[in-house]
């Protein structure tokens, strides 16, 4: 235990200065000689995730001996033993995941304190100097050993208030992806909201009298963090840094790779992408311009009682073989059963709703998506009866209508991961759905195409871009509409730049060059369609994009 180091960081986390730290996963202490050499204030050796093992640990920890960067241990679990065995061989603290109430968290005080306050045994390793400093060890032992939980499930939001009052903890941390998979956002850093929900949790912890951590994703999301008043922050893990860096200098010298779950840079991959058309085709040159719709700009309509349609993407400005926009339904409303002779999305935004196909039910959570073919007579209604429900719509044509359908049928409602009937409906649930990269920080999950629903005239699905997340510049043989339903973006065509949040939501026609990208701090949700059953995306030369390379000028 480095009394003075500690003690160094209380003195800057005191004053309300940040203290800088890296996350360690990789073997070699000569990782944790670097962060001590280039001053580092805190490493944390990860003993929870990935292959360190006590050997490796000791390494690490022998690395910031004579120092003043902190050095923490992340166990794998709340367990005494665990604790008592990293505080014994030199960790300043200790680091304890899926911490979810104020009771976990005294628990783990307890087993880092020697009694009286506490359950910690006194063992001849190196924290008392191999039983030579027992005395002067276990005097100061209690007063300066850090205990840091992590924030990592949304269970722990209302523990929060409970736990600033735990006796002994001062920093806090949180884990955003893990913290966004409990909420049903697997595999985002930071899913719908959650972003939210971590500040409002640091603002407690703030006025508590106590301190935040968390990793940053990027160089300018570290200014972020501290903006917002987090005070630990991470610069990021030592294997990711190394690859943020050796991506950078590849990048520089023309081969921008990434890398596949399976570990196989996508330059092997035999289905290899082909090189950007240095010009669309001349077939595709576009005859009408693009068009940016603010929600509340389109044409309304009531189309029944308590259920109101605006038209964002349609007839009016141009579309062709598409229609998009929100539907609102008040607290209680029914769109009673009706058919059309096209494919229709349902995309729930907000509130609750639950869709029937032929007697069929199916509750709708939020980004819960459904597809109805052609045919299929189909209802809707607002089950609550407080809060209105919002939902887009997209419909494979230009000009909709619909037929009432006089019929009975039986309801029967389906489980809540119900998928749809085969060769019917489809239902996509957004918190299981398959996800993929489209860009850099940027996923995509397909709603619906030809492949997933045969015979079906329009496809679509959802796009999310992190901080600094692009598509590259293309075109489509198709029109497309794109609705922001959260975050910012900026849209690029042909040079001419769009600001675009708040369901905003443009048309771009058949042929135009164009691309979005995240210039924001956090992120961003779309929702996109085409009016083509496959979601191909025609790759063009980056210039294509500019006022001086415009094709079509």
């Amino acid at each position: 235990m480095k009394t003075s180091a500690i003690r160094a960081l209380r003195h800057k986390l005191a004053a309300n200065q940040p203290v800088y730290g890296m996350w360690v996963t990789l073997e070699s202490p000569t990782v944790t000689e670097m962060a001590v050499a280039l001053g580092l204030d805190w490493v944390v050796i990860d003993a929870e995730h990935g292959h360190l093992d006590w050997k490796e640990i000791v390494e690490h920890l022998r690395a910031t001996v004579r120092s003043d960067t902190v050095a923490l241990v992340r166990i794998a679990e709340l367990n005494g033993s665990l604790i008592k065995r990293a505080l014994d061989i030199g960790a300043d603290g200790i680091v304890i995941p899926w911490i979810e109430t104020a009771e976990q968290l005294k628990q783990a005080v307890a087993y880092a304190r020697y009694p009286a306050d506490g359950l910690r045994g006194i063992g001849a390793e190196r924290a008392t100097c191999w039983g030579q400093c027992f005395v002067e060890h276990a005097n100061e032992a209690n007063e300066h050993v850090l205990v840091v939980p992590i924030i990592e499930t949304i269970a722990t939001a209302r523990q929060v208030p409970m736990m600033c009052q735990v006796e002994g903890v001062e920093l806090l941390w949180f884990g955003p992806a893990d913290y966004s998979s409990t909420a049903g956002f697997r595999g985002q850093w930071e899913g719908p909201g959650v972003a939210e929900q971590i500040l409002k949790m640091k603002d407690v912890i703030r006025a508590a009298g106590k301190h935040c951590g968390v990793i940053a994703t990027s160089i300018d999301n570290l200014h972020q963090r501290q903006s917002q008043g987090f005070r630990a922050l991470g610069l990021g893990m030592d294997s990711g840094l190394l690859l943020r860096s050796l991506k950078a200098s590849l990048a520089a010298v023309g081969r921008d790779m990434s890398i596949r779950s399976s570990l196989t840079p996508d330059w092997s991959v035999p289905t290899a992408k082909p090189a950007p058309l240095t010009k669309p085709p001349e077939s595709m040159r576009p005859d009408r311009p693009e068009v940016m719709n603010a929600v509340g700009s389109g044409p309304k309509v009531e189309i029944a009682r308590g259920v109101n349609f605006e038209c964002l993407v349609g007839l009016h400005n141009q579309a062709r073989n598409l229609t998009t926009g929100i539907v609102t339904f008040a607290p209680g409303a029914v769109l009673p059963y009706h058919l059309h002779t096209f494919t229709e999305s349902i995309t729930l935004l907000g509130g609750s709703i639950t869709i029937e196909v032929e007697g069929r039910g199916y509750g709708l959570k939020r980004m819960d998506n459904a597809v109805i073919p052609p045919g299929l007579a189909h209802s809707a209604r607002n089950p609550s009866t407080t809060e209105s429900a919002v939902l887009h719509i997209a419909m494979a044509t230009d000009t909709p209508a619909r037929q009432l359908v006089d019929k009975f049928f039986s309801r029967r409602m389906l489980p809540d991961d119900a998928t749809g009937l085969p060769g019917a409906e489809r239902i996509n649930r957004f918190f299981t759905a398959k996800r993929g990269a489209a860009g850099p920080n940027t996923e995509f999950i397909d709603f619906f195409n030809e492949e997933l629903v045969p015979g079906i005239e329009m496809s679509g699905g959802y796009g999310l871009f992190q901080p600094g997340g692009r598509l590259p510049a293309h075109v489509h043989d198709f029109d497309e509409s794109i609705c922001i339903i959260s975050g910012t973006a900026t849209c690029i065509v042909e040079g001419r730049r769009y600001a675009m949040s708040d369901g905003a939501t443009a048309l771009q026609p058949r042929g135009r060059v164009h691309y979005f990208i995240n210039e924001s701090n956090g992120p961003m949700e779309m929702l996109w369609v085409y009016a083509g059953p496959r979601p191909e995306r025609i790759i063009v030369d980056e210039r294509c994009a500019t006022v001086e390379g415009n094709p079509w000028k």
